[in-house]
């Protein structure tokens, strides 16, 4: 990503910004080891095995777009009013965090005169602010056409792999957790970003080293990701539009107090409100 951000996309979240007032209060969790507990690991697997990469790219679209058909998320773009300008696409790129621009000079390198390369000048200008200038009024229209070209669908694929899915597997994999804590961890990535700010994965997982520490350092795995969806919460909490932080408390907190480790199916959650099954 070319500028740190806080993730907000989906029509999940507009429909949220519009009954904003209510905080979502996550239950205390204990955060620190009990004295000589043997630490718990999960099994050995990955976010990347294909099947549980599936798993996880309908998780999010739950939160993000309110549906688990991610793929019909390609086409998908508006401004849903929280200062990022245009959000987008299978994972929310936004033209004001520049992934979107990045996304879109992919695609145009792989596939030159497409329908968004006459936009790249005003997607550069417009980096790092939530302005339409050079967009309105015929980009959103521009961007569903695109969207129906498979070397598009394939770009979005590759970089939200590269910024964020690749990020999150590989952090999960060097702190030996397990499919569940390599999908809270690409999931931070995908709301909070890979910056410096005080809210950026990176913070979040200072945050958590403050209570724990993941099983590459010894600790219990449960209590290691408890630790991080704590801070999470707190980060989540920092901006008004994620107020409601039932992304982790009815979802990944669920599977983790289930002891679903390695986010096995059937998987039953709940994202703002609204109930999800997968097997």
């Amino acid at each position: 990503m070319s500028t740190p951000h806080i993730r907000t996309s989906s029509p999940s979240r507009r429909a949220l910004l519009a009954v904003l007032g209510a905080t979502v209060v996550a239950a205390p969790f204990l955060t620190t080891q009990l004295a000589g507990a043997a630490p718990v690991t999960s099994d050995a697997g990955g976010l990347d095995d294909p099947a549980k990469k599936e798993i996880a790219m309908q998780l999010v679209s739950s939160a993000e777009n309110s549906s688990l058909d991610w793929k019909a998320q390609y086409k998908y773009i508006e401004d849903i009013g929280d200062g990022r300008g245009y959000t987008a696409g299978i994972i929310g790129f936004c033209s004001g965090t520049g992934d979107m621009l990045d996304l879109v000079e992919l695609y145009t390198a792989r596939a030159p005169g497409n329908v968004l390369a006459p936009y790249l000048p005003a997607l550069r200008e417009v980096n790092g602010s939530d302005s339409h200038d050079g967009l309105d009024p015929d980009f959103p229209d521009a961007w569903a056409r695109a969207a129906a070209d498979p070397a598009f669908q394939q770009a979005q694929n590759d970089e939200r792999d590269r910024v964020y899915f690749d990020p999150g597997v590989a952090r999960g994999k060097a702190d030996r957790v397990g499919t569940l804590g390599q999908f809270a961890y690409y999931d931070a990535l995908v709301m909070h970003g890979n910056g410096s700010d005080r809210t950026g994965f990176p913070a979040i997982r200072e945050r958590a080293l403050g209570v724990a520490r993941p099983p590459a350092q010894g600790g219990d795995e449960v209590t290691w990701l408890n630790a991080f969806l704590d801070a999470r919460v707190w980060a989540m909490k920092q901006e008004e539009a994620h107020s409601d932080t039932s992304r982790v408390d009815t979802a990944q907190r669920v599977f983790l107090e289930q002891g679903n480790l390695n986010l096995d199916p059937p998987l039953h959650w709940k994202v703002y409100g609204q109930s999800f099954h997968i097997g």
